[in-house]
C-alpha cells in the first residue's frame, strides 16, 4: 500500500486511495489532524501530536514545533539530552502517522507519497527524503502542495483549456501555482512562494498588536505564560474567520489580561504580511504568461487561508470569489492520497497524467566581455529556468575562454542571482577540450536532464572529439536511489534527450508547410514567414511556447487549405 502525507508546519495528515477514492486516517484521538510538534516527557520518552502540542504550552523548553522551515538546514534542536535535526523531528511526526495507517489498514506501510511546499529548494526536498528514510519508508515521489489541491478538488476533470491557480496559505510556508488542464493532463505553468510565511507570521503580528496595546514586553513573560498567551491568540485568530470582533483574556501569571480586537483592525496589521503574497503570486502568473481574466478557477487550501482577508485580497486581485468548499486544513493531504494512487496506478486513476515544474533555474557558470572587451568572470547563465515542466532536457553549447586551454571546468549551479556567488553550487565537470585547436572551434555541448523526482543528469561531449562526460546529481546521494533504480530512470530520460525540432510532431507541421508551399504559389510568402517563425520558437526550447506556436499555425494552415 502507498499512503498520501501532508508533511505539515502545523498540522500532518496522512491517508491512501482506494475504490471510494481518497481517504484520511484519523489518529487515536479520532482526528484527521496530527500535530507536528515533537516533546520530551519527563522520564525521557518522546511525545509527537497532541500531547507535545499541550506541552509546548506548560514545557515550552521540552517542546519544539514549525520545525518544517527549518528542513534544509543543520539546525539543531535540544530535547532533553539530545539534540534533534529537522529532518529527524520530521521523521518522528512520520513515524506517528504511520502508526495510525498501520492501525487502520491492517498492514504495514512502505512506501509514500509526500506533499512539499512548491517553493522548497532541492536541500529541503532532500531532507524530506531522509526524514522518510529515517521513518522507515520509501518515499520515491515527492508532490507540490498547490498541485495535491488541485487533484483534491479533481481539477483534473474539468474540460481542456482550464486555468486555475492554487493559492496555498499554510501554517509556516506560502505557495500559488498555475496550472492548466490540456488533452488529459494537469500541468503546472508555474510556481512560487515564500517558505518563511504562514499563519504564524500572522500570529506574531497579533502578539506584538496585544503585548503593545497592555504595555508589556516579551521579555517580561516567562516561556510558559508566553505560550499559554499565543494559545489564546492562536484561538482569537480562528474565531476573527467566523466574527467581527473577538476578546481574549485570562489570568496570565500575576497578571488578569484582557484584550479586544476586530476583523478590520487585525486586516491594517498584517497589510505588510499581504503585500508579502502579492509578490510570488505575480510572479507565478508573469511566469505563466497569463493574466487574471484568463484564469477560470481560484483554490484555496492550508488552514491559514481561512481568514477573510485572504479572500477578500484574492477577490480583488482577479476579479471573482475563490473556491473553498473542501476544508482547508485537509485538501493537501487529500491530495497526495490522489497522488499516491495514482503512483500505485490505481484503476479509477489510469486517465490522469500530472506533470510538475522545476521550481529553481538550473544552469553553469560563464565569462562574460564587459564594454571594454575584457573577460569577466562569476556570471550565471540558465539552461533549465524556473517553472519549466519536468521532466525536461535542454542542450546548449561553450566555448574556452583563451586559446591552448586544456580544460573546461564547467559548474553547476541553482538559483535566481545573475552572480554564480549568489546561487547555489551543485557540482561540477571539468572535460578535456584538444588545446591545439583554436577556441572558435573547441565547443562543448552542455546538456541538463532534470526528472520529476529531482535526479539531475549533466552531459557533456566535446564536438570536435565525441568525448563525452556525465554528471550525476541526486537530491539525497547514496539514499534516494540505488544503481539499479538510477539505471532505470536514466533509461526512462533517453527519449527525452531530443531537441525540440527533432520532435515528430514538429517535424510534421513544417512537412505540411512545406508541401502547401509547393502547392500554394500566392502564399508563398506568407507561409514562408510562418515557417521561419515556427523555426525560430523551436529554437527557444520553451515547450509551452512551441505548443501554442504549434497550435496557431496548425489552424493558419487549416484556414489556408480550406480557402
Amino acid at each position: 500500500m502507498i499512503v498520501g502525507i501532508d508533511l505539515g508546519t502545523t498540522h500532518s495528515l496522512i491517508g491512501c486511495y482506494d475504490e471510494g477514492g481518497p481517504r484520511l486516517f484519523a489518529n487515536p484521538l479520532g482526528s484527521l489532524l496530527t500535530p507536528s510538534v515533537v516533546a520530551m516527557d519527563d522520564d525521557g520518552h518522546v511525545l509527537v501530536g497532541q500531547a507535545a502540542r499541550d506541552r509546548l504550552v506548560s514545557h515550552p523548553g521540552q517542546a519544539v514545533a514549525n520545525f518544517k522551515r527549518w528542513m534544509g538546514s543543520a539546525r539543531e534542536t535540544r530535547l532533553g539530552d539530545r539534540l534533534f535535526r529537522p529532518e529527524e523531528l520530521s521523521a518522528l511526526v512520520l513515524r506517528a502517522l504511520l502508526d495510525d495507517a498501520q492501525n487502520a489498514l491492517g498492514e504495514p506501510v512502505r512506501e509514500a507519497v509526500i506533499s512539499v511546499p512548491a517553493y522548497f529548494s532541492d536541500a529541503q526536498r532532500k531532507a524530506t527524503r531522509t526524514a522518510g528514510e529515517l521513518a522507515g519508508i520509501r518515499v520515491e515521489r515527492l508532490i507540490n502542495e498547490p498541485t495535491a489541491a488541485a487533484l483534491a478538488y479533481g481539477l483534473q476533470e474539468r474540460p481542456d483549456g482550464s486555468r486555475f491557480v492554487v493559492f496555498d496559505l499554510g501554517g509556516g510556508t506560502f505557495d500559488v501555482s498555475v496550472l492548466e488542464m490540456f488533452e488529459g493532463v494537469v500541468e503546472v505553468h508555474a510556481s512560487a512562494g515564500d517558505n518563511f510565511l504562514g499563519g504564524e507570521d500572522f500570529l506574531d503580528v497579533l502578539e506584538t498588536a496585544c503585548l503593545g496595546d497592555l504595555g508589556l514586553g516579551a521579555d517580561t513573560l516567562s516561556a510558559a505564560q508566553r505560550g499559554q498567551l499565543r494559545r489564546w491568540l492562536e484561538t482569537a485568530k480562528r474565531e476573527l474567520s467566523q466574527r467581527t470582533e473577538v476578546q481574549v483574556g485570562g489570568q496570565l501569571g500575576e497578571r488578569t489580561v484582557e484584550w479586544r480586537i476586530d476583523q478590520d483592525r487585525f486586516a491594517r496589521l498584517a497589510e505588510p504580511l499581504l503585500q508579502r503574497m502579492r509578490t510570488p503570486l505575480e510572479r507565478a502568473m508573469r511566469d505563466a504568461r497569463l493574466q487574471p481574466e484568463q484564469i477560470d478557477e481560484i483554490v484555496l487550501v492550508g488552514g491559514a487561508s481561512r481568514m477573510p482577508m485572504i479572500a477578500r485580497m484574492v477577490s480583488r486581485m482577479f476579479g471573482r470569489l475563490p473556491l473553498r468548499h473542501l476544508h482547508p486544513d485537509e485538501a493537501v493531504g487529500l491530495g497526495a492520497c490522489v497522488a499516491a494512487g495514482m503512483k500505485a496506478r490505481d484503476q479509477h486513476l489510469d486517465e490522469v497524467i500530472l506533470t510538475d515544474v522545476c521550481p529553481y533555474t538550473l544552469g553553469t557558470e560563464v565569462a562574460r566581455r564587459d564594454g571594454e572587451g575584457q573577460l569577466q568572470s562569476g556570471f550565471f547563465h540558465p539552461i533549465i529556468h524556473r517553472n519549466s515542466v519536468v521532466p525536461t532536457s535542454r542542450e546548449e553549447a561553450f566555448w574556452p575562454t583563451h586559446p591552448q586551454q586544456k580544460t573546461l571546468r564547467l559548474n553547476v549551479y541553482q538559483g535566481e542571482n545573475p552572480m554564480v556567488t549568489n546561487n547555489i553550487k551543485l557540482g561540477e565537470l571539468q572535460v578535456d577540450i584538444d588545446p591545439s585547436l583554436p577556441s572558435d572551434q573547441n565547443a562543448v555541448n552542455l546538456r541538463f536532464t532534470y526528472d520529476v523526482n529531482g535526479v539531475l543528469q549533466v552531459e557533456a561531449t566535446v564536438q570536435a572529439t565525441g568525448k563525452h562526460y556525465e554528471l550525476l546529481l541526486e537530491r539525497n546521494p547514496g539514499q534516494l536511489l540505488d544503481p539499479e533504480q538510477v539505471r532505470q530512470r536514466l533509461a526512462a530520460l533517453a527519449e527525452l534527450k531530443v531537441h525540440p525540432r527533432d520532435k515528430q510532431e514538429n517535424i510534421a507541421l513544417l512537412a505540411r508547410a512545406e508541401r502547401l508551399y509547393e502547392e500554394h504559389l500566392q502564399a508563398r510568402e506568407q507561409l514562408q514567414g510562418w515557417i521561419a517563425r515556427f523555426r525560430a520558437v523551436i529554437e527557444t526550447q520553451d515547450d509551452m511556447l512551441i505548443r501554442e506556436h504549434r497550435r496557431e499555425f496548425g489552424h493558419a494552415l487549416d484556414a489556408l487549405e480550406q480557402a
